[in-house]
Order: C-alpha cells, then sequence, then structure tokens
C-alpha cells in the first residue's frame, strides 16, 4: 500500500489520507483545518491531480474529517462516497453549516476563497452518497482489481466507523477516531480483534495519561456535583462542547440527572446546531438503533436557544447552565463570547469536557493559572482569571493505553500514526517500537508518499 497524508500541516486539521491499494486509488475522509481559513484550511488535493480517484470513504461527521469533501467531489466528479447509514443522515446538515459558517466570515473577515462550496453542490453531492450498516461486507471493483470494504462501530460520535479493507490477502484497518469507552448515548468501539497487515491509527491523546480514579462515571458524577456548586453559590457553568456528539451527550447525561433529582433546578442554554442536531440524534436512534437519544429529553430539560445579542465582556448573570460550542472556544463562537464575561466573577465556573488544542482559546485557557489575565483577541477583551477552570474526562478519544493496547494485538507489520500533535505520536512511536520490535513504525511527514 502506499499512504500520502494530504493534510498540509499534519497534526489534527484538515485530515486526508491518499492511499492506493492494488489498482484503487482511494481517499480516506477529506475534512478543513479548523484554525485556517481559505483554501489553506483544505487538504493539499493538489497532489491528486490527473490521478483517477476510484473511491472516498468518510470515518464521521465531524468537519475536520468531512469539512473540504463538495472540493474533491467537484474535482472528482464520478467518484462514488461511501459512509456509515447513521453518518448519511448528518453529513448534509453539517456541511450546510460549513458553507453558513464561510459565508459569514467572508464578510466579516473578508476572505476571498470562502465559500469554498454552495448550499447546491451539497445538494447535489447528497446524490452521490452510499451509506451502509456497520459489518456489510461491501465489494468494489475495477477492471483489474477488487476489494472489500467493512465499516465497525468506533464510538466517538454516532456514525463514526474504523474501516476494514480486504485485498487479496491482505487486511488493512484504520481506526478513524475512535472511543473504546460506552458513552450515555453510543456504545464504545467493537473493532475486530486480531491481526492485520497495516494499522492507520489515531492519536489524539498520546500526551494525557491515564487518570488514576476518573472512571467516565465518577467524571460524571463530578461535573453534576460542580455545576450544583456552581448554581448553588449563584454563579453560571458554562461548558464548551462539541456541537456533532458532545452536546447531544451531555444533554443525556444532564437529563439523567434531573431525573434522578441530582441536578439543581437552573435555566439551561444551549446554541443553534446542536440543538438542531438533536433532532437528528433523534432519527438515527430511530432508524439505525445503534444509538440510545431522544428528543424529549430536550423538551424535558427545557432547554432554550442562547440568547442572539451576547456582549462579548458582558456577564449575562442568569445564574444558568450554557451548553454552547464550540468545544475549543475558537474565536467569534458562542463559547468564546460568553467566556470572555464570565471569566472575571468568582461564582462562575468553565468546565471544558472534551480535546483542546493547546492553541486554540480553550487550549491556551486551560494552561492559564488562576489570577492571571486572559486576553479574548478577537473579542478586544481583557481579563483576570476570577472563574474556577475544571477540566472532566469525559473525551470522545480512546485514552493512549487502550489504543496501544488494541494497535499491540493486532500484530500488524506496519502501523501508521495520524490524527495527533508531534508529542503524541512521539509517545505512540516509542510504545510501539518497544512493545512490537519487528514492525515498521510511520510518522508520516505531510505531503510525502511512502510504502507501508
Amino acid at each position: 500500500m502506499k499512504l500520502i497524508d494530504l493534510n498540509r500541516d499534519g497534526g489534527i486539521g484538515a485530515n486526508s489520507l491518499f492511499v492506493q491499494i492494488g489498482e484503487f486509488n482511494i481517499l480516506i475522509d477529506s475534512g478543513l483545518h479548523p484554525k485556517k481559513a481559505g483554501r489553506k484550511a483544505a487538504p493539499d488535493f493538489g497532489l491528486l491531480h490527473g490521478k483517477p480517484l476510484d473511491l472516498i470513504i468518510i470515518t464521521h461527521c465531524h468537519l475536520d474529517h468531512i469539512g473540504s469533501l463538495p472540493v474533491v467531489m467537484r474535482e472528482h466528479p464520478n467518484t462514488p462516497v461511501i459512509l456509515t447509514s447513521s453518518s448519511k443522515l448528518l453529513i448534509e446538515r453539517m456541511l450546510h453549516n460549513s458553507a453558513n459558517v464561510m459565508m459569514r466570515q467572508k464578510e466579516e473577515e473578508n476572505i476571498p476563497d470562502y465559500p469554498l462550496f454552495t448550499h447546491d453542490e451539497i445538494e447535489k453531492c447528497g446524490k452521490r452518497l452510499v451509506g451502509f450498516p456497520f459489518g456489510h461486507n461491501k465489494r468494489f471493483k475495477t477492471a483489474k482489481d477488487e476489494i472489500d470494504v467493512i465499516f465497525h462501530p468506533a464510538g466517538h460520535v454516532a456514525g463514526a466507523a474504523g474501516v476494514e479493507i480486504k485485498h487479496k490477502h491482505r487486511s488493512i484497518f484504520f481506526t478513524g477516531d475512535v472511543l473504546f469507552e460506552n458513552q450515555r448515548t453510543i456504545p464504545g468501539a467493537k473493532f475486530p480483534a486480531g491481526h492485520f497487515d497495516t494499522l492507520v491509527m489515531e492519536t489524539t491523546r498520546g500526551t494525557t495519561e491515564r487518570a488514576v480514579g476518573k472512571s467516565r462515571g465518577e467524571e460524571v458524577a463530578r461535573l453534576v456535583a460542580s455545576i450544583n456548586d456552581t448554581i448553588q453559590k449563584g454563579g453560571s457553568f458554562l461548558m464548551p462542547v462539541f456541537a456533532l456528539g458532545r452536546m447531544q451527550e451531555i444533554l443525556a447525561v444532564i437529563h439523567d440527572a434531573r431525573q434522578f433529582g441530582r441536578l439543581v433546578e437552573c435555566p439551561i442554554y444551549a446554541s443553534g446546531l446542536g440543538l438542531d442536531l438533536v433532532d437528528y440524534f433523534d432519527d438515527i436512534a430511530r432508524k439505525t438503533k445503534h444509538i440510545q437519544f431522544s428528543r424529549s429529553w430536550a423538551k424535558d430539560l427545557k432547554v432554550r436557544p442562547l440568547p442572539r445579542k451576547l456582549k462579548p465582556g458582558e456577564d449575562p448573570k442568569q445564574n444558568a447552565l450554557y451548553i454552547v460550542s464550540s468545544g475549543m472556544m475558537v474565536e467569534k463562537t458562542p463559547s468564546y463570547t460568553l467566556a470572555s464575561g464570565l471569566l472575571g466573577n468568582t461564582h462562575n465556573t468553565i468546565g471544558f469536557v472534551g480535546y483542546c488544542d493547546p492553541e486554540t482559546p480553550g487550549g491556551k485557557l486551560l494552561a492559564t493559572k488562576h489570577g492571571e489575565t486572559f486576553l479574548f483577541e478577537a473579542a478586544h477583551v481583557k481579563t483576570k482569571i476570577k472563574a474556577a477552570i475544571e477540566r472532566f474526562e469525559l473525551s470522545g478519544h480512546a485514552d493512549r493505553e487502550e489504543l496501544l493496547e488494541f494497535a499491540v494485538q493486532t500484530q500488524a507489520r506496519s502501523i501508521v500514526l495520524t490524527h495527533g500533535d508531534p508529542p503524541a505520536r512521539a509517545w505512540f512511536k516509542d510504545k510501539l517500537t518497544e512493545r512490537l520490535p519487528q514492525a515498521k513504525i510511520l510518522d508520516p511527514v505531510p505531503r510525502e508518499q511512502y510504502l507501508v
């Protein structure tokens, strides 16, 4: 197999892998970098020019994996796109939201490249998307070759899949983004055990040591206790969340706490896309039976849409729970604006429940000490950190020890490290080299071709 990482900067961002397996040219994911703008936010599709593309495979619907899909589909108009049945129910809604965001950025930040695609293009793309259930063996053929593709549940988010590709006597496995633990809404990953010739694996949490005494259940209990404490002392609790997956998971957790009398009464606010996706999750739960979710939970909690006119640097003083995107507090998002107003009040709490890139505002806030000054540059707000800053171990990604054990048991001849910052990849490379001394461990340089 030949492989090129098309993500211009490596790390976590515009995730996209071009692989050649026998006679097949395959693209795995087509993301958009959340911290970049214009065409530089997309993978380097120039490396595909002049090459026929036989198949596009989507692992899941987070924008760092699908945000440039209409671009590559435009350039390869006859290439089929496959994904899980659950992801097919989500993907167009996510792409339409991305187009809206790009139009707004074009006006506000004068980005001439935007939008990279239009709503009309998304509608046309939808007709080319083919969804398959987990465990279904789908065979694809060219004039001279054939492969089998099987999706396996990857946990992480609704529809997320690990991808098994069988070619002649070889088996190749792409983990995609994976979580082995059960979430409240989604069962953990169920990957096939045993040998693979090549493993391509995510490394997101390679720098995060397994926390002793912090099971998922204990972290949920600690989260609810922190919310109660904040509300009871007159403050507000802000939870930055990803609109897809994390918001619905947190709503389910909060609904359970309320049902069992463990959550204090308070107003609950949530932001637009995440609330809209509640209906999509309800649809997926009914049609696929793979997740547990009901739109009635948001109604039971009396969740309110976030007020539109939030002012940077101003505390709304609602004594409320805010469950809003973005999860990393990216500039000009509701969580960023709210944080700029809540941070200066000792009664408030900002609680992170997922991965934060160290270079995002959320990551920088986590690295700043209490009492120091924090700058919300895009909001022109500077404030001293007086609110409590908490981190709860409820990530949608597998911890490094679990992922390492999965990799070791495959006894793969070659292992390719993806979707992780350099220190995270380095940890996996060291441990895998130690545990599998005969294996070829590869941390690919972006845009260079490798034989694996």
